[in-house]
């Protein structure tokens, strides 16, 4: 852990604040009439999710800490765990599964994933943007609707439901964003 001043924070920028880790949303410097300047913070505690706007004096320090990105390669699952391996060292690791959240669905074998630490722990796992995922299930167009008109459902070999265009079919491969599900384009090749 390091000291700073407040008005030294960024976004991206994790600090622990009140016993709690709070990762940087955005910031701006308020100057009002009288008086000092102060920092607005919006900040998010990184294990409950919840945001929070705080206030600093230009002068207040606060505790930052060091947070390293590294990219690890998902191997298996085990138990409440997501088991990542280094792939320069071949050491192993494992996170908690509860850090993607929703985005779980979306983790396939072998993908290359960043996780960020702080202070060496792992606190957040992103995925690429986007993945390759085959059509198990997609309901047929119904007559008379037009093309320009709405999506249909379907499901994919993942088990995640999303809206595809009218013209693809079960057994089809598409690109599907991490983040919601939603469709991009059909996979190409």
């Amino acid at each position: 852990m390091a000291k700073m001043q407040a008005n030294q924070m960024r976004a991206g920028m994790v600090i622990e604040f009140e016993g709690q880790r709070y990762t940087i949303l955005k910031q701006h410097l308020m100057i009002p009439g009288k008086g000092a300047a102060v920092i607005q913070v919006e900040m998010r505690n990184i294990k409950t999710g919840a945001k929070k706007d705080q206030r600093w004096r230009t002068s207040d320090t606060v505790e930052r800490l060091m947070t390293e990105d590294k990219e690890y390669t998902y191997s298996y699952t085990d138990g409440d765990n997501l088991v990542l391996m280094d792939p320069e060292t071949y050491e192993q690791i494992q996170v908690p599964a509860a850090l993607l959240g929703d985005r779980l669905p979306f983790l396939t074998d072998n993908m290359t994933v960043n996780v960020r630490l702080i202070e060496g722990e792992p606190v957040s796992i992103d995925l690429p943007e986007t993945v390759v995922l085959e059509v198990v299930e997609a309901d047929p167009v119904v007559k008379g609707q037009t093309a320009a008109s709405s999506y249909k459902p379907a499901v994919l070999s993942n088990g995640v439901r999303t809206m595809v265009p009218p013209f693809i079919t079960a057994g089809e491969k598409i690109v599907v964003r991490t983040e919601n599900g939603e469709y991009v384009e059909r996979a190409k090749g």
